[in-house]
């Protein structure tokens, strides 16, 4: 995950846990990439945040080779060795590939720390004319099918307990990305569900930022943390799994004839 506000992921504790907790929804994306474009095979695709893994792998469906890149080498060390991926840690605003050299790049999950002007402007540069560019986002609503009252301690007792850190819009609009020589071809939002104990929520919601930002930070001890969740969490649970609903949004950007 590639942080330029300030950067959470740099501790190998929080990505040991991001590697064993997060859902594995990314190729739920790469279908809708394949959809939006038209790509049914590239040879050469960057993934921008790679973080842990999980989206450079779910890339290769589509891709002949996978350049990852993240900020954390903390990050990278926990991402699953693969011979058609080339992990390496890498800034998004300073993109270390040869000009028009790469037909499509993903971002998932990590627009919102970038300095999106500048890592605009290297995606532009990188990508071969006409190239491709995918952002997007997911995260936990608060709801789970079960128990609805699950939404309330969530956005009212968990939120107020762990404040989100100061992060950039995570959205993206035609006007900035046509000033850096891209136009929006597509946005789509669509949920996933994904089944989990109060364990495995417990485990999730300790990925989360403001969760690592209070930990890493001095402020909650780690175990008093995954006390606090899980005593919070498991009366929700009481036939022992959950379908908790996750929110998602994709942008899909085409390169313009000429970088701005």
């Amino acid at each position: 995950m590639t942080d330029q506000v300030g950067n959470l992921f740099v501790h190998r504790s929080a990505a040991r846990r991001y590697a064993d907790a997060r859902p594995f929804f990314h190729p739920l994306v790469v279908d809708r990439i394949v959809r939006a474009t038209g790509l049914q095979r590239v040879n050469r695709a960057l993934d921008v945040g790679c973080g842990t893994g999980q989206s450079a792998r779910a890339l290769l469906a589509i891709a002949e080779r996978v350049e990852a890149i993240d900020v954390s080498p903390e990050m990278i060390a926990e991402a699953e060795p693969h011979p058609r991926i080339h992990y390496r840690v890498a800034r998004a605003e300073e993109l270390p590939f040869d000009s028009a050299s790469l037909d499509l790049a993903t971002v998932g999950l990590a627009f919102h720390w970038f300095d999106q002007a500048a890592f605009l402007r290297e995606a532009r540069r990188v990508l071969v004319p006409a190239g491709w560019l995918v952002i997007y986002n997911s995260g936990f609503t608060g709801e789970m099918s079960e128990a609805p009252a699950l939404r309330t301690w969530i956005t009212e007792v968990y939120a107020r307990r762990f404040p989100a850190p100061a992060r950039r819009s995570s959205g993206v609009t035609a006007e900035l990305v046509t000033a850096h020589g891209f136009a929006l071809a597509g946005t789509e939002t669509f949920e996933h569900r994904e089944r989990m104990t109060a364990d495995q929520l417990t485990a999730y919601l300790l990925t989360q930022t403001n969760v690592i930002a209070a930990v890493e930070n001095g402020a909650t001890p780690l175990p008093a943390a995954e006390a606090w969740i899980r005593e919070g969490v498991t009366p929700f649970f009481s036939g022992g799994t959950g379908t908790l609903r996750f929110a998602a949004a994709q942008w899909t950007l085409q390169a313009t004839t000429a970088a701005a």
